[in-house]
């Protein structure tokens, strides 16, 4: 996308607003340490402190970093320091589950302002999809904790591999009524300002590695547990996604060949003995070997096999057990090929948690090929349900913090807006 773009207060950024690379580094070792001075930048960039103040003179104006006083002094004159402003613009993460929409605005250390979510068929209707995505997203900016702040841009999370050189580009096997297209781009042209996609479990993985972990980990490997199910990973400290984007389908991996047939064609997907359906589907197999069960008797869904599990009901535990022994054994198959130091597990399923750990980690000790290979740390996501919603926006975040010309002008958005 042209970098040269509108911002949503009809500003236009031109090559001139625009700080050399060197100052694009610098604006990002100033967010990662909040507050610093410029003699500590010129320590830690290595670079000259009259280079440091020409730097710092370009970034100032566009309102992302403000002179906070002084400092305490190691000797002679007391420092300036600098602090970033992280409430000085928001961000749109946008979520697509499979039946669900949520967006989230965020500032840009990744906090949630606004949060809205709405139950929705999105595989199957997407104009009203689009609807529901456009709708939320003035929610949320409406909301009071935007307070008039310049919009950065709208990450999307999609339950769909993405190409990352054909964004807008959809599968036809998981969401086939979409016919290839996502088409957001009249959101990114509403706000004027960039659009970027990515899969879900990829941006998952992106908001653990960056505000979910207390430590920092430069290969870890998330895994969504909801309708279908999807794994991201982080190496080397960034999102792999294959040769075209299809890396982390781990749903898609033949558990039982001989099983039930799924979307994709193939039989035995994780995602046919672990998902949110094949969940409702073993629930009903056995629920005549239950009659006193709370599922018995009645349509249910996989929030009441959840709900019923953690109430003890022996027949939801059964199916629990059952499926946590399944994603067991392919998140042992992810970690003997990757070697993740940490595994995250998030989507509804890991609401759970204490029932599914044991037969987790049991069936990971029995198929993983070396001892430090189990002994990956499985862990599960402290950010919950907006895990993703925040990854979306936290992708845009990023690619800010690399080319500062995506942030608007703030100054003169405001001066613009009196």
């Amino acid at each position: 996308m042209n970098n040269d773009f509108l911002n949503w207060k009809g500003l236009r950024r031109t090559d001139p607003d625009r700080p050399r690379p060197l100052a694009d580094a610098v604006l990002r070792l100033i967010w990662e340490e909040h507050r610093i001075s410029r003699a500590d930048i010129a320590l830690r960039a290595g670079l000259s402190r009259s280079t440091v103040s020409e730097i710092v003179g370009e970034i100032l104006p566009l309102g992302l970093v403000a002179e906070m006083g002084e400092g305490p002094s190691s000797g002679g004159r007391r420092p300036i320091v600098l602090e970033f402003q992280d409430d000085a613009c928001v961000i749109l993460g946008v979520e697509m589950g499979a039946a669900h929409v949520a967006v989230a605005l965020t500032n840009l250390r990744g906090a949630v302002l606004a949060w809205e979510s709405r139950e929705h068929p999105v595989r199957s209707d997407p104009p009203g999809t689009r609807r529901v995505i456009a709708e939320l997203c003035a929610k949320c900016l409406a909301a009071p904790a935007a307070a008039g702040r310049p919009l950065v841009g709208v990450g999307v999370a999609v339950p769909s591999p993405v190409d990352p050189s054909q964004p807008d580009r959809l599968s036809t096997i998981v969401l086939p009524a979409w016919e290839e297209k996502l088409g957001l781009e009249s959101l990114g042209e509403q706000y004027g300002v960039p659009l970027f996609v990515d899969n879900d479990a990829n941006l998952g993985a992106l908001a653990e590695q960056w505000w979910g972990l207390e430590e920092d980990v430069d290969h870890l490997a998330y895994i969504k547990v909801a309708t279908g199910i999807g794994s991201g990973h982080i190496i080397d400290g960034e999102i792999y996604r294959g040769a075209t984007g299809v890396a982390g389908e781990i749903g898609h991996i033949a558990i039982d060949p001989q099983g039930e047939r799924c979307i994709c064609g193939l039989r035995g997907c994780l995602v046919t003995l672990v998902g949110a359906q094949a969940l409702v589907a073993r629930a009903a197999a056995l629920v005549a070997d239950y009659p006193d069960s709370a599922l018995a008797g009645g349509e249910f869904t996989v929030h009441d096999i959840e709900d019923a599990a953690l109430a003890g009901d022996p027949l939801a535990l059964q199916v629990v057990c059952e499926a946590a022994g399944h994603l067991g054994t392919a998140i042992a198959g992810l970690m003997n090929l990757m070697n993740p130091s940490v595994v995250v597990l998030g989507g509804g399923f890991a609401r759970l948690r204490d029932l599914i750990l044991d037969p987790l980690r049991e069936r990971i000790r029995n198929r993983t090929l070396v001892d430090s290979v189990a002994a990956a740390e499985i862990r599960f996501s402290e950010l919950g349900p907006q895990s993703v919603a925040i990854g979306a926006a936290t992708l845009v975040l990023k690619a800010a913090l690399g080319d500062s010309s995506l942030f608007p002008l703030i100054e003169s958005s405001a001066e613009a807006s009196q």
